[in-house]
């Protein structure tokens, strides 16, 4: 199963599992198209830090192509790589935005993380997708909605994995890196 790509090839629309990685690298040359552009925009903002944890996207939409996006932990920040086709209407083909957005871990003032569970007939209890919130103090730069008018709405980053689009594997990692984020929120900056 594959989907049209630009340049008249074709992605898969399954991806490799990057659940099985413990390291970023290998993580990111498994599951990112990009990879090679991805750790080098986190390199220069690591800059040798230890990566506590991280979690990874990647879809492909009709509209823009590939959608990719790593998110690193090193304790006192999060450091989001974002890689995203440009419409052929918006640039010679094989153009790509790539973006880098650092966070510190001190203005995330909520984590929040929902699982679906589902039991089977035998009563077994299995997690079958996860949602992951992290509220920022910074505000939302989306215009308002017209029911939303004059209300301000903090930023907040937010992920997520279900068996169909990541497996249990990633289900897993994305639950072990919010609760990674939420043990070093609130702490004392050393």
């Amino acid at each position: 199963m594959s989907q049209p790509g630009y340049g008249g090839g074709d992605l898969p629309a399954v991806f490799p599992d990057w659940s099985p990685y413990q390291d970023l690298e290998s993580a990111a040359r498994a599951y990112l198209r990009d990879p090679d552009v991805a750790l080098e925009a986190l390199g220069g903002v690591l800059r040798g830090a230890s990566v506590l944890g991280f979690t990874l996207e990647r879809f492909v939409n009709e509209v823009n192509g590939v959608w990719q996006e790593v998110v690193v932990c090193d304790g006192s920040r999060l450091i989001l790589w974002h890689g995203e086709d440009v419409p052929p209407e918006e640039g010679p083909p094989g153009s790509m935005t790539s973006s880098l957005r650092v966070v510190p871990v001190s203005t995330v003032t909520e984590v929040g993380c929902r699982r679906r569970l589902n039991r089977s007939d035998s009563g077994e209890i299995r997690v079958d997708s996860i949602d992951v919130y992290l509220l920022l103090t910074s505000l939302d730069e989306a215009p308002p909605s017209d029911e939303m008018v004059g209300t301000p709405r903090h930023d907040a980053l937010r992920f997520g994995k279900t068996l169909d689009d990541g497996g249990a594997g990633q289900i897993a990692r994305l639950e072990e890196f919010a609760r990674l984020v939420a043990s070093v929120v609130g702490r004392p900056m050393l």
